[in-house]
């Protein structure tokens, strides 16, 4: 069946046409409203189907009647969703291209995002990537990002969430600062070393963990900064204890610059995920993009990631 539906008119065809798959298709028959003759005899197939009028017919004039005008609404709504698969099947086939925002953790982006995006880029070399590293949640709906890696507990959003692997972290401190402080044996130790705290968390306690045995410290913070970078280089300067992820630390350590504390011990990790727009109609640079998030970084490689990290050390 096709519906051709203009200016608050329609006229029915048996049969698909030229048109494709959608079975249905506008066409205009003019401001008067008038249903073409050749199609008067399918309207009236209808309503017997129906069982129900959709037109109000004089000798001069047809009209749409209320059951009518909300039968025409639905066809278009029909349309339009046809429209839209027609549009997801033809971008399943489309290379990805384009440009895309990315916002992430700075850390994170710096440590762990670039250099993997060469194997993005790989498989898709036609896409440009406008990349922000900022540890402010970003509001990308606002911002004009197409998606943002997120650390931490997610608020209620409408925003799509994907659940990556979750952010491992370690405390640390300098050889130097060890040997003029001494080592802690326990996590309660902690409690009278100095720290230096990075913005965002710098007053939460430090969770530790060990079979039954959980431990919750605040460190004396003596030094708060913005930047993960700068943590990681006032530890090695000696100024204080270091609770920062792995990935950031695991260099330092295995070079001997940083001493891993407690390694028998487990931290709480943080929940980490891409977040995007909900949109049906997703361009192929962003679900390239998505897909390839999750086999990178989703939660089935995190015992792989977690092995490497250890063997590092």
């Amino acid at each position: 069946m096709k519906a051709e539906i203009s200016n608050g008119s329609f006229s029915l065809h048996a049969g698909f046409c030229g048109d494709g798959p959608r079975g249905l298709n506008e066409r205009c028959f003019g401001k008067t409203r008038h249903i073409a003759s050749d199609g008067g005899q399918h309207v009236a197939a209808l309503e017997e189907r129906l069982g129900t009028r959709l037109l109000n017919r004089t000798t001069r004039r047809q009209s749409l009647t209320d059951f009518g005008t909300s039968y025409v609404e639905q066809c278009r709504d029909i349309l339009d969703r046809v429209a839209v698969a027609d549009q997801d099947a033809e971008a399943s086939q489309t290379k990805p291209r384009g440009q895309l925002r990315i916002t992430a953790p700075t850390t994170f982006g710096t440590e762990v995002l670039m250099p993997a995006l060469q194997r993005y880029r790989d498989i898709a070399p036609d896409v440009t990537l406008d990349i922000t590293l900022t540890d402010r949640n970003v509001d990308i709906v606002e911002e004009g990002f197409d998606i943002a890696f997120r650390i931490g507990a997610l608020p209620d959003s409408r925003l799509i969430a994907r659940h990556l692997a979750p952010y491992r972290m370690m405390i640390c401190a300098a050889p130097d600062y060890l040997a003029r402080r001494g080592t802690p044996d326990h996590p309660r130790e902690l409690s009278v070393h100095e720290a230096i705290g990075f913005t965002p968390a710098a007053r939460s306690p430090w969770r530790l963990s060990k079979g039954k045995d959980l431990v919750e410290v605040a460190p004396k913070i003596s030094i708060t900064v913005n930047s993960g970078q700068a943590v990681r280089m006032a530890a090695r300067a000696g100024l204080g204890v270091i609770m920062q992820p792995s990935i950031l630390l695991t260099s330092d350590i295995r070079a001997g610059l940083l001493v891993r504390l407690f390694p028998d011990w487990h931290l709480n990790e943080r929940p980490m995920s891409l977040i995007y727009h909900r949109d049906r109609r997703m361009a192929p640079r962003l679900s390239s993009i998505i897909s390839f998030a999750i086999a990178e970084f989703g939660a089935q490689v995190e015992g792989q990631a977690n092995r490497l990290v250890e063997s590092a050390l």
